[in-house]
């Protein structure tokens, strides 16, 4: 049974009664009105999905009421019915909004047809609407977990540049999220409501990959049975993610330089040029500096895409934000369930604070899965945490202190502080091997320069510092 309601507009009873007869039969709810005022009287008091409107009345015509119906009911769909005359007054009809026209004498089935594809599309429309908003929602930079300094200084570029045309290459470990920061430049950008087409270049064959990107025309190569249109002419308007891109192999690096520069390319096969509107934004975890000195990765390229440069700190870079994610997987993990885990013991989020994670982020949103589903109980303690965790927390631990720097105490200690006191003690080793030289004592401690200052803050060892130098 159709839940739809339809207005049927016509100075005509014949085709007032008619119409509402045949859309009646197939379990649409009717009503009629004589002409546009009448109808504007109706609409004021109920919402009508489509509404099926002649051009030419007395009192208000159809394209007063169509005026109205863009500013009061915007979502109602407005088909004119005109006659053979009056079609150039039903083209301006639909340059103000209208979905469609039909000439008079109506024919029934050409009625039901155009109204069940204008119901359809307008659901799609909806359905669109509502995934770019759940899409915002979950990759709106707001949303991304980090109140770390590291953190804060990469949610202050993507606010810089999200809005600009320009390149940008995120660079960062393997599951740091560097996607998901190509999600929240999009989504914060003016052109959030197009396209979001991601590559992985990494996961693509060699031999496929140009014809992913470029699309290629029909018999360009055996098995080619159609013409294909690639990534970039899906993304165009939009943005296209270019990720894993130290991975491209040199002939495909000139062809993305050229689209780089000018924005155009040909289908494999093809020879007509292609010109797009894209916003290119690419992804590596490799040192593409290195790779261009050693000859693997062109350098007019690396510069092209190394406009706006974004790091995205490994999250031992940024433990204090681990509390944080904790909380936020549980969250996300245990939406819907009726039973769930409900928080976290100090000594197990201590232990999740000091491991390394290798895996970055993905691997503590994997654990954290693990956690929810396996823990007996609502609390996750120590002895929930998997082996591997606490073998790998423990034997850092032990090999950083094994110098006899420090011993358990019988009664136990704190493992947070003991962590703290280590931390000091290897920062002010580092100075006193550079000399004090912030950049030399960063890489030997495999950091940051700003993390290491950030740490050396907190830790209150600035002036240790200079005495060091």
């Amino acid at each position: 049974m159709r839940n739809e309601c339809v207005l049927v507009v016509d100075d005509s009873p014949e085709i007032r009664i008619s119409m509402a007869e045949v859309l009646k039969t197939k379990g649409f709810s009717v009503e009629t009105a004589s002409d546009g005022q009448e109808a504007m009287e109706i609409l004021d008091n109920r919402f009508f999905d489509i509404v099926l409107t002649d051009l030419a009345m007395p009192r208000k015509t159809g394209m007063d009421l169509l005026k109205y119906l863009t500013e009061v009911s915007p979502e109602t769909i407005c088909i004119i019915i005109t006659g053979f005359g009056s079609v150039q007054g039903a083209v301006e009809a639909l340059k103000l909004g209208a979905y469609d026209y039909l000439c008079k004498p109506i024919k029934p089935d050409e009625v039901l047809i155009l109204i069940d594809k204008a119901l359809e599309i307008r659901e799609i429309r909806r359905e669109n609407v509502s995934l770019r908003r759940e899409l915002k929602d979950r990759y709106g930079f707001e949303n991304i977990v980090g109140n770390s300094k590291p953190m804060q200084e990469v949610f202050g570029l993507i606010e810089k540049v999200a809005d600009t045309e320009s390149t940008i290459l995120i660079t960062g470990e393997s599951g740091t999220g560097k996607e998901l920061i190509a999600h929240a430049i999009h989504y914060a950008s003016d052109r959030r409501d197009r396209p979001f087409i991601p590559v992985n270049c990494a996961a693509i064959p060699e031999e496929l990959l140009e014809s992913e990107l470029f699309g290629h025309e029909k018999g360009a190569f055996t098995h080619a049975i159609k013409t294909r249109i690639g990534r970039f002419e899906l993304a165009n308007k939009g943005t296209i993610f270019l990720d894993e891109i130290g991975e491209m192999s040199p002939s495909l690096q000139v062809k993305l330089l050229r689209v780089l520069q000018e924005r155009k390319f040909e289908r494999v096969g093809g020879v007509n040029t292609i010109s797009v509107d894209i916003r290119i934004v690419a992804a590596t975890n490799m040192d593409l500096e290195a790779a261009v000195r050693d000859g693997k990765f062109r350098e007019d390229l690396y510069y092209r895409l190394n406009v706006i440069p974004i790091h995205v700190p490994a999250l031992r870079e940024r433990r204090s934000d681990i509390p944080l994610l904790v909380k936020h997987f549980l969250k996300k993990f245990c939406k819907g369930k009726r039973q769930c885990v409900e928080g976290i013991t100090d000594e197990a989020m201590e232990i999740l604070t000091y491991y390394e994670w290798p895996g970055n982020v993905r691997e503590l949103e994997n654990i954290m899965e693990r956690l929810v589903i396996l823990t007996n109980g609502t609390v996750i303690s120590r002895e929930d945490l998997p082996e591997q965790i606490l073998k790998n927390a423990a034997g850092s631990f032990i090999s950083a202190v094994s110098g006899g720097v420090f011993e358990m105490p019988e009664e136990g200690m704190s493992l947070s502080k003991a962590v703290e006191e280590l931390e000091k003690r290897l920062i002010l080793q580092a100075l006193e091997k550079t000399g004090g030289i912030k950049n030399r004592a960063a890489k030997l401690l495999q950091m940051n320069r700003t993390t290491l200052i950030e740490k050396m803050k907190k830790l209150k060892l600035m002036k240790s510092a200079k005495k060091a130098a």
